[in-house]
């Protein structure tokens, strides 16, 4: 990142800020947040001020290619982070997901392509493994354009990092258990059975970065995640004893996720600590996954104490 210039969308998110932190320590020649909501923007200039950070802020939407455009003169990096997340938001508002998620990306693809961009990382999500709601849908169709795009004419290299929640991040489970618990409402448990992998903000952001550098395009990176039962979280924020209710499943949900399918196992390979699917060969020095990293019911799973232990050092921050 020394001396260079990268670009974020979606950078006012929760990334896109814990991203900020472990940037600038690099030296970067400028690092510009790409985003559509002008009011947080104004919050992260007033963080970090333009005259004593090489940070530059554009307002601007991954659906506008135009604007888009513009923005990536002279960026040789790019993180791609913006995306409707919201999984019932997406169920009930379709196409604007399909207009941010799906046309976005390849807005962003053509426009790197011109622009000569070096490389290209996009953020998914385990939800776009087998999806059932159309947020995975959308983001396993972005994974295909990303894809896809490291085979067309030009020199961008792309890839894709995929990973699970982000403990705490802002639209989680986290804050709303919190809330529930100062309110001392019953804390709403989907299922009793449901599990997710789950993963730290800054844990998320440094895996992008080391997969950024590690990259030489058309790969999946995944991080090698330990899962966590919904329940567990709900009795390390409230206490075992805690009041809980069955609120039902939402449109779109899943009982237990998938990060790698049964399909792509034969294209993975473990990798330092972390997993490797690559449609071509690469030159890494790898040990081919013979098991199957497949559902977040089974895997390592975070105890009650251990869970404790992360919310306690991200209070901390």
């Amino acid at each position: 990142m020394t001396n260079k210039t990268i670009l974020i969308t979606g950078g006012t998110g929760s990334f896109g800020k814990e991203a900020i932190k472990q940037i600038l320590p690099m030296n970067p020649a400028k690092l510009i947040i790409y985003s559509r909501d002008e009011f947080k923007q104004y919050e992260l200039a007033e963080q970090y001020p333009e005259k004593d950070y090489p940070i530059h802020f554009v307002v601007g939407d991954v659906r506008d290619k135009d604007r888009l455009w513009r923005a990536l003169d002279g960026v040789g990096y790019v993180i791609h982070a913006a995306a409707m997340k919201q999984v019932p938001a997406c169920e009930y508002n379709p196409f604007e997901a399909i207009k941010t998620n799906v046309l976005g990306a390849q807005n962003l693809i053509e426009c790197a392509i011109d622009r000569k961009v070096k490389k290209v990382i996009a953020l998914g999500t385990d939800k776009q493994v087998n999806p059932i709601n159309l947020y995975g849908a959308t983001k396993l169709c972005a994974e295909k354009l990303f894809i896809a795009a490291h085979m067309l004419p030009g020199d961008t290299c792309f890839s894709v990092v995929r990973y699970g929640n982000v403990m705490a991040s802002r639209g989680s489970v986290v804050p709303y258990f919190y809330e529930c618990v100062e309110k001392r409402d019953p804390i709403p448990i989907t299922d009793w059975e449901m599990t997710r992998f789950w993963i730290t903000l800054p844990e998320a952001a440094q895996f992008v970065l080391q997969s950024l550098e590690r990259m030489a395009g058309g790969e999946i990176f995944v991080p090698m995640l330990r899962t966590i039962r919904i329940v567990d979280l709900a009795a390390a924020i409230g206490g075992k004893r805690y009041p809980c209710r069955i609120s039902g499943i939402r449109p779109g949900e899943k009982i237990h996720e998938v990060l790698i399918s049964k399909d792509e196992v034969r294209l993975t390979r473990a990798v330092d600590g972390y997993f490797l699917i690559e449609p071509f060969s690469f030159p890494y020095k790898t040990t081919i996954l013979t098991g199957e990293y497949e559902s977040s019911r089974g895997g390592a799973r975070l105890t009650i104490p251990q869970i404790r232990g992360i919310l306690k050092k991200i209070a901390k921050g």
